[in-house]
């Protein structure tokens, strides 16, 4: 049946809605804002149980996008970082943000049918900000959120399919996400608003909800199995919540509970359930509450600062 004239959308170029702290009770009260949240919680359930590495049905899309990242990845080899004085934030990543940038249409169209090209103009710009800031040379959980913002749009417009929400993390954001670490460490980049031993990590944070998630009712690993190395370093690849502290263990020297305090508070909660649900109050709260990243996202029709209503319907093309 013919959608009708009221269901069709037209895509527009999206743009800035937060501008000062009293805005950010707009966009919590948004579509958008309710669109991220359940997106995110969706993703949560349906990685529930499921270690990284099990075996998924993927989509055609799903390995579009995945080779997407995959050529973004082979640019940070191609462009190594240059000799320059000051230890962080190497300005090579201004040459990769370049040819990101430039690629960007291409490679969002070509994740689009024909009947959704349209949509290019939305979901370019939350592509285009998902990989750090050119100028600042850095990255942090606003970045990571504006991928998510991209993954949801695809997810409304049955590009990536309710069928395959468990590899969208697992294959598609733990892709972007070892990208993320190489261009971070591979050009120094800097931790965008880091809270440093009080903040649960220098750039990332939904890894941390989705690694929870993957262990809850887990019956010989508790939340203190992570303080042990030797468990991280066994089931890292299954797991990606062990794989963030993993990655954490690398980087960062001396006792664990001075450089990551609020991880290690963390361990002491006696379930994974209760990580989860503390973890998705606390992103809430620390991430999209937070003027500071808040007043960087940008609104169009696929993430609408409209009130919300409820989890939308896919858009009909026109």
């Amino acid at each position: 049946m013919a959608a009708s004239e009221e269901s069709k959308v037209a895509f527009v170029e999206p743009k800035r809605e937060i501008f000062q702290p009293q805005d950010v009770a707009k966009w919590e009260s948004s579509q958008a804002y309710h669109d991220l949240v359940e997106f995110i919680l969706l993703l949560g359930e349906a990685v529930k149980n499921k270690k990284t590495r099990v075996e998924l049905n993927i989509s055609e899309n799903c390995l579009k996008l995945i080779e997407v990242l995959d050529t973004m990845d082979k640019w940070i080899e191609e462009i190594p970082p240059v000799e320059q004085p000051q230890r962080f934030g190497n300005k090579a990543f201004r040459d990769w943000f370049d040819k990101m940038e430039e690629n960007s249409e291409a490679f969002v169209k070509s994740l689009l049918s024909e009947e959704y090209q349209g949509a290019t103009v939305e979901l370019r710009a939350y592509f285009k900000d998902s990989f750090g800031n050119r100028v600042r040379i850095d990255y942090g959980t606003g970045h990571e959120a504006s991928f998510v913002c991209f993954l949801c749009c695809l997810f409304k417009l049955r590009i990536l399919q309710d069928s395959e929400k468990d590899a969208i993390v697992l294959r598609i954001f733990n892709r972007y996400l070892s990208m993320m670490r190489k261009l971070q460490n591979t050009y120094r980049m800097e931790p965008a608003g880091s809270q440093g031993v009080w903040g649960l990590d220098d750039f990332q944070f939904l890894p941390f909800i989705w690694g929870s998630a993957q262990l809850i009712g887990h019956r010989q690993m508790s939340p203190k199995a992570f303080l042990d190395s030797s468990i991280v370093d066994s089931f890292y690849k299954d797991y990606m919540f062990l794989d963030c502290v993993r990655f954490i263990n690398t980087m960062k020297s001396g006792p664990f509970h001075e450089h990551s305090n609020i991880l290690w508070n963390i361990s002491g909660v006696p379930n994974w359930g209760k990580v989860n649900s503390g973890l998705v109050k606390m992103y809430k709260a620390e991430v999209l509450s937070k003027f500071p990243v808040i007043q960087h996202f940008v609104f169009g029709n696929l993430m609408s600062i409209e009130p919300a209503e409820c989890f939308k319907k896919p858009p009909q093309p026109q």
